[in-house]
């Protein structure tokens, strides 16, 4: 199965606003392209598309894993499993490796990309959520407000920053797409995903996806799921447990 086309459909999350005198500015939104199936009993946690593999990560206890899919049909081409107590989070590719967090067990495993297997597990504290890479870094969110920085080869911590949105600190940043030296990241619990500076932690702008949520998935079956189609100004969004996965082109404001 292909792509299934859709006739694109804008849809604003908040009315245009702009200050007296300046021009209407349009409001952040998302425009629908397409879908492809996704796998329901895939409890998404880490999404990321390389040189033609959509790669996700997988959570629960039992059921964690790492997958290699068609980006064209959502089939599953190659898996392997997170043997238990692990429970998976966050993966992205590095050269001919793959990273991928764990929640609670504060082990990050790396993974051979061609083949699947496991090379090495690293250590770090805290909680992992979402993973991505900036050019010669890692960025990886925990559950709270901060980002942290990560040598790509050895794991180690380099950096923090505080995210805050409207100067608030921004908590729950989940699933991690790092984009042109921007982070786009999913909110635990929240139909949104946001771009932050890296730098400053500023918060950019904050899109409403909630309009892709299937009609009969739960509250608790979360967005979780953001990849970037290299080449374009499109995304890949999924949730937990969702039936579909949408091609997606967002609009800031």
């Amino acid at each position: 199965m292909r792509w299934l086309p859709v006739v694109p459909v804008l849809v604003l999350a908040a009315a245009c606003t702009s200050a007296p005198g300046e021009p209407e500015r349009p409001a952040p939104g998302v425009e629908v392209l397409g879908s492809i199936p996704h796998d329901t009993s895939a409890f998404t946690q880490g999404f990321e598309l390389a040189d033609g593999v959509l790669y996700e990560g997988t959570g629960l206890v039992g059921q964690s894993s790492l997958r290699a899919l068609d980006p064209a049909t959502g089939e599953v081409r190659d898996r392997v499993d997170l043997p238990p107590p692990l429970f998976g989070e966050g993966v992205t590719v590095v050269g001919d490796h793959i990273w991928q967090l764990t929640w609670r067990d504060g082990i990050a495993i790396q993974w051979d990309r061609r083949t699947l297997e496991e090379v090495k597990r690293v250590t770090y504290e805290g909680e992992g959520w979402g993973l991505c890479r900036d050019g010669g870094r890692l960025v990886m969110s925990d559950g709270t407000e901060e980002l942290r920085f990560l040598d790509p080869v050895t794991f180690a911590e380099t950096g923090r920053v505080t995210v805050r949105r409207n100067g608030i600190p921004l908590v729950r940043i989940n699933e991690l797409e790092c984009v042109d030296g921007r982070v786009w990241a999913n909110l635990w619990q929240l139909d949104e995903v946001v771009r932050i500076d890296p730098g400053t932690g500023d918060v950019l702008d904050t899109v409403d996806l909630g309009s892709l949520r299937p009609a009969d998935v739960p509250a608790s079956d979360v967005l979780n799921g953001i990849a970037a189609v290299p080449g374009t100004d499109e995304f890949l969004v999924t949730g937990k447990n969702w039936p579909k996965v949408f091609r997606v082109r967002l609009r800031t404001g």
